[in-house]
């Protein structure tokens, strides 16, 4: 079993810093944790978990390389840091702190600390025990894009969250495997089947429309047979998630009420809400701007850390767009 190395400090090693091997990946890290194992490995980064020496805490530390070698990577993790502050539920994982970098003006990987959740979803899915519906309330994150995302609609809403929930559900055997969006939305067509006219009206793009009929037609395939140890209000709630036109897909309340679910959700302890999330993020900013808005969410957590350069975050005459966010709950 892989394990998380403790090694001697480099020349010029910032104080107050650590440093372990995880993985053949050095992690830097506040001095207060203590690295234990490498837990998961994604697209974004890789986690390891840890242990705060200081209140004996168990904590998930994920190092994200290399954060604004791509700009539109960037935004999306400056994205994840704004949502996670902002949003506090028991049900969601919650961001505990962000490592101040030693370098504030051209640090390059980014520390987050998460709480460590209590299962290793990864390993329940990818292992060959038989999978149970205690093992379906829990999710890996993968190949989730709704259609009308792959086919650069402008106009969604809260329906793309569903069918992504849909794949997550279904993730024991991943459904829809793509390797780019063309490959993603054959492997959805051959298993949902060729979509009739009514259910393509959804798509503001002409090209969109055209190719999807342009595919060969097919039936598709019953979801009974993809997953045939599921249980039948597993697969009658998936089918009403993973449906093509979101206009018809099943909403989130809808699935909560679902019989499936009717042992763990209870209205009177989680009615649904909305609330609206300030992003404040501008799709066009450049690197310097979003290495300057991640300053102000670490200064969040570290406020001892505030610079000049965070107090310039502030400033308006830095002109940052404002990008909200409707979150259902």
């Amino acid at each position: 079993m892989a394990t998380a190395t403790l090694l001697q400090p480099p020349n010029g090693a910032a104080e107050g810093k650590d440093y372990y091997m995880v993985w053949h990946m050095v992690f830097e890290v506040d001095s207060k944790y203590a690295l234990i194992k490498p837990i998961g490995r994604g697209a974004y980064g890789v986690v390891s978990s840890a242990v705060n020496k200081e209140t004996h805490e168990k904590v998930a530390i994920k190092r994200i390389h290399n954060v604004f070698e791509n700009s539109t990577d960037a935004l999306r993790t400056l994205r994840e840091l704004k949502l996670l502050r902002q949003i506090k539920h028991y049900n969601l994982i919650s961001l505990k702190d962000i490592m101040v970098p030693t370098n504030r003006t051209s640090f390059k990987d980014i520390y987050l600390v998460y709480e460590l959740m209590e299962t290793d979803l990864h390993q329940i899915i990818k292992s060959p025990q038989p999978l149970t519906n205690d093992h379906c309330k829990v999710c890996v994150t993968r190949w989730y894009r709704a259609p009308e995302l792959l086919l650069c609609c402008d106009h969604y809403g809260t329906s793309i969250d569903v069918w992504s929930v849909g794949c997550i559900f279904a993730d024991r055997k991943p459904i829809f495997p793509g390797t780019e969006c063309l490959s993603q939305l054959k492997l959805i067509i051959d298993v949902l089947g060729t979509q009739h006219e009514s259910d393509l009206e959804f798509i503001d793009k002409p090209n969109a429309k055209k190719f999807l009929k342009t595919m060969p037609y097919t039936y598709g395939t019953c979801l009974s047979l993809l997953y045939p140890q599921a249980d039948p209000l597993a697969i009658d709630l998936l089918q009403k998630m993973l449906v093509f036109d979101p206009t018809k897909r099943i909403t989130v309340t809808e699935a909560l009420q679902h019989p499936y679910l009717a042992d763990l959700f209870d209205p009177r302890f989680t009615p649904p809400t909305q609330m609206w999330i300030n992003l404040d993020v501008d799709e066009n900013m450049g690197v310097l701007m979003i290495r300057e808005m991640m300053w102000k969410e670490i200064d969040h957590y570290h406020p001892e850390a505030a610079s000049p350069m965070l107090r310039a975050c502030r400033s308006p005459c830095l002109g940052v767009g404002h990008e909200h966010m409707l979150l259902y709950s």
